[in-house]
């Protein structure tokens, strides 16, 4: 004897599940693709600058390692969709929601690390102070907290 009320989820066929939650997901990936392709065409010029020249060993490396970061990310981030398109009409939409929702997940921390490794670069070559691996750890915990630990945390806490 549920009524509406007392009802917890959503009454919806598999198909009708996997349809909504495809949406939500290319919704969510919109906005990380936006940050993750600005940022990375950023990174691609950076080489063509006089001031790529007058970089350390050091601070060349952490260049190329954010490059490749960030081609990763936008991989991975770019992948549900092509993902859709190859499996579109299969009838097989929720496992491609599963493996799309994976490779979103890998392209956020592929994306965290980018972001990460683009602040300690712009940071040591703006400051050279001894301070900035602390200030990029305090960023890197806030990105942690606001893009998983809460969300973890809600999860766990609002979920049966």
């Amino acid at each position: 004897m549920t009524t509406k009320e007392n009802r917890t989820g959503r009454d919806e066929t598999q198909e009708e599940r996997a349809d909504r939650m495809w949406g939500e997901l290319i919704q969510e990936v919109r906005v990380a693709q936006m940050g993750v392709q600005i940022l990375f065409a950023f990174l691609l010029t950076v080489v063509f600058t006089p001031k790529y020249d007058t970089l350390s060993d050091t601070d060349r490396t952490i260049y190329i390692v954010t490059v490749v970061l960030g081609a990763t990310a936008t991989g991975a981030l770019i992948g549900p969709v092509s993902l859709h398109r190859l499996v579109s009409g299969r009838r097989i939409k929720p496992q491609a929601v599963e493996w799309a929702s994976r490779l979103t997940l890998l392209g956020l921390i592929l994306l965290l690390a980018t972001m990460a490794a683009a602040l300690l670069l712009i940071l040591r070559v703006a400051t050279h102070d001894d301070w900035v691996p602390w200030l990029v750890t305090g960023v890197v915990v806030w990105y942690v907290v606001c893009w998983f630990g809460l969300p973890l945390w809600t999860r766990r806490r609002h979920t049966e």
